[in-house]
């Protein structure tokens, strides 16, 4: 436990490090970048060009340092963080450079404030919260390991088919290569492929499930994101996947993680409405898939929230719920339809989910809602959420990107309504 003294004295600096935090963190990640490169490895370095990690990482300790005195109010994102860090391979004995530098910085930024005293007791919150993440991870890393078929780190998986799901989105299903067993995952999880890349050689990418569990493969469905300039990270992996990786192609992928999942042996009697936008279909689809699979009983609201015909991916698989059981009912929209997509019955109606079309279309008032999909969307469906009523237990989603960007979305959403 925390001693009293290091207590006070993080709840006495809280204001000024989060005033500074931001700036602290960018010396944080070139310091470790530069002492330590080999840890680059466990970083998307597009999200190091965009300045989302970096904020991400300082509104992480601006939140611990606030609730230094009440630890439980952090697990959850304790949960989401361990789960991220086991998909990427991160182990004890890299707590100790992330001290070593976060403790640089601080002194780099805060200068004489940062006197013995309060170095001191930042080490000491420091030391907790790791042994905090250390101990869940090394729980994660078990069950992983002790699962059939599963495995730490990365194994390698071969291309066995490649699939264009829309003008922008491609499926690729994978197979070991070892031919080995294929453990089973969530339904809403995710793995972590790593590619050899000649310009980015050590930038991993997350990517969800799209398949229900249980099938011989693992599915995964990459946008191709868009180049912003020729030499930025940000779409380099999924083009380079999209362009260059065939089936017979190998690439290395982490096991299954993430704690967006949902059990379809468990599902409540409750209506399960899961709402997606643009590539944030992928975890809701194996969810809705997985849940069919084994309970046909469940209700199930599907709403799915695309461009246009061209962007749209699954239009067929999203079809074939309404078959594979009369329980499922499923809504798409395009939000900037081409001409003849709505005569052509490609979509159900135009325009964005809305609290009124929520308020008709779901059993909003009892209904387990999952959604994701980019910032804008789901700092809407928050706020149309909330304006419904629908309390906080059941709500839950999922956000490609450090948490920092959503929660930013989120809290302007608030504000503006």
């Amino acid at each position: 436990m925390l001693s009293d003294k290091t207590i006070k004295i993080v709840k006495k600096i809280t204001p000024a490090v989060a005033a500074n935090a931001e700036t602290i963190t960018r010396r944080f990640y070139e310091r470790m970048f530069q002492g330590n490169p080999e840890v680059q490895a466990f970083f998307n370095q597009a999200h190091q060009h965009s300045g989302g990690q970096q904020k991400a990482l300082a509104g992480a300790i601006c939140a611990y340092f606030t609730h230094i005195d009440n630890p439980a109010v952090l697990m959850p994102a304790v949960e989401l963080i361990a789960q991220k860090h086991c998909s990427l391979g991160i182990q004890a004995e890299h707590y100790p450079i992330v001290g070593k530098h976060l403790l640089d910085a601080i002194k780099d930024v805060m200068g004489d404030a940062a006197t013995d005293e309060i170095v001191d007791a930042v080490a000491e919150a420091y030391g907790f919260l790791a042994e905090l993440f250390i101990g869940r991870e090394g729980a994660i890393y078990d069950e992983q390991q002790s699962t059939p078929g599963g495995w730490n780190g990365y194994r390698s998986f071969v291309v066995d088919r490649k699939v264009p799901e829309s003008d922008v989105v491609t499926s690729f299903y994978l197979k070991p290569e070892d031919e080995g067993v294929l453990p089973p995952f969530k339904p809403g999880q995710y793995i972590t492929v790593h590619i050899d890349h000649p310009h980015t050689p050590t930038s991993p990418r997350i990517y969800s499930l799209s398949d229900r569990t249980g099938e011989q493969h693992y599915r995964i469905s990459v946008k191709r994101e868009e180049r912003l300039t020729p030499d930025a990270p940000d779409g380099l992996i999924s083009s380079h996947l999209h362009d260059e990786i065939d089936v017979g192609h190998c690439i290395k992928v982490g096991p299954p993680c993430g704690e967006f999942t949902i059990d379809p042996e468990a599902v409540s009697n409750r209506p399960i409405v899961l709402i997606a936008g643009g590539i944030g279909v992928t975890p809701l689809l194996s969810m809705a898939k997985s849940i069919i699979h084994v309970n046909s009983e469940a209700s199930i609201y599907f709403i799915q929230a695309a461009r246009n015909s061209k962007t749209h991916a699954f239009a067929e698989e999203l079809r074939n719920l309404l078959l594979a059981t009369s329980n499922v009912q499923t809504r798409v929209l395009y939000d900037a339809p081409l001409p003849g997509d709505l005569e052509a019955g490609k979509c159900d109606g135009t325009g964005f989910v809305t609290s009124e079309f929520l308020r008709e279309w779901t059993p909003y008032s009892d209904a387990n809602f999952y959604f994701c999909g980019p910032p804008p969307f789901m700092s809407k469906i928050q706020a149309s959420l909330q304006e419904l009523g629908v309390d906080e237990h059941r709500i839950r989603y999922e956000f490609f990107g450090p948490l920092q960007e959503l929660e930013q979305e989120m809290e302007a959403a608030t504000t503006s309504a």
